[in-house]
């Protein structure tokens, strides 16, 4: 691992292999995340970089983001994202741009692991809009 601080900031240079998945709060059923550059890696309040990868079944329960903002990339597998009452079968390189206020919940319903990229911006929803 290569670090730089600036200020906060750290520079990141990683191998994602020494990272822990973890499973998240609202997050079930082996729906497990690595964080590539955010807080706890970068020092970074504005953004959080995932990878995820769900196991058949495993979902993130609806939720709905004040202030942030989300984009979700699928590298593998396929699953179901559902935007307020609209569903979405996403697939790779299929992706989703969230704006604050939208519900929503992401469903592994393939036979293999649904993994995606997810983009978070800023970091905490409890943030004052600028």
């Amino acid at each position: 691992m290569i670090m730089k601080k600036q200020q906060d900031l750290r520079l990141l240079v990683e191998k994602m292999a020494h990272l822990p998945w973890q499973q998240y709060p609202g997050h079930f059923g082996g729906a497990l995340s690595k964080e590539l550059a955010g807080p706890g890696t970068t020092g970074s309040s504005r953004m959080d970089f995932r990878i995820s990868r769900y196991a058949p079944m495993a979902y993130v329960q609806e939720h709905v983001h004040q202030i942030q903002e989300q984009v979700y990339y699928v590298l593998e597998g396929e699953g179901m994202l559902t935007l307020d009452d609209d569903k979405h079968l996403m697939r790779p390189h299929d992706y989703v741009y969230v704006p604050p206020g939208v519900r929503h919940s992401f469903t592994n319903t393939g036979t293999n692991g649904l993994v995606f990229l997810v983009i978070t911006t800023p970091v905490s929803d409890e943030e004052e809009a600028r």
